[in-house]
């Protein structure tokens, strides 16, 4: 059981049922992630907006954001994630194996060599950001990756690497697993 009682829709605030509304339109459900935001609206909103922004805009495809999702949340031992977005990589299409291949060995999944680099990418701006090297830089640029991808990529680093901390501090329940 989690840490921090989940808002249901009948007790949140009109500001947090508004965000609940837009998160069931999108997603057929509100995760219990949200549910924990809403005592917060002004975060649970400003964590809506972002993850609309960055996993729903952009040039990145939702394949390889969605794996940069899993393979983060991985690395950061949250199965609350790892389970909701690999639930997202099949409504994308993704194979069971496959998804084997992105949960135990990404170099053998199906994606460009600039996606790949991408995901590296962002995996080590994850476990060690300060060491990210110039080197580094230079390697996902010449895969073919803009700043902007470079950014986006970051991005969707830096939203699942803090839902990862919230979600593990609240012992959020795994609705998706």
């Amino acid at each position: 059981m989690g840490r921090v009682k989940l808002v249901k829709y009948d007790e949140a605030s009109a500001e947090a049922r508004a965000v609940f509304d837009e998160i069931q339109q999108a997603f057929g459900m509100v995760p219990n992630l949200f549910k924990t935001f809403a005592h917060f609206p002004p975060l649970m909103r400003a964590n809506w907006v972002k993850v609309k922004a960055v996993m729903m805009q952009g040039e990145l495809t939702r394949k390889c954001k969605e794996a940069i999702a899993v393979v983060v949340s991985k690395d950061n031992s949250c199965q609350y994630c790892v389970d909701a977005h690999v639930g997202m990589l099949k409504s994308v299409g993704v194979s069971d194996e496959e998804l084997q291949s992105i949960l135990n060995d990404i170099e053998n999944a199906d994606f460009t060599e600039k996606e790949l680099s991408l995901i590296a990418f962002a995996r080590k701006a994850n476990s060690d950001p300060i060491r990210v090297s110039d080197e580094e830089f230079r390697a996902v640029r010449e895969a073919g990756a803009t700043d902007a991808e470079i950014l986006e990529t970051l991005g969707v680093m830096e939203i699942f690497t803090g839902f990862n901390k919230t979600i593990d501090s609240t012992q959020i329940d795994n609705d998706f697993g």
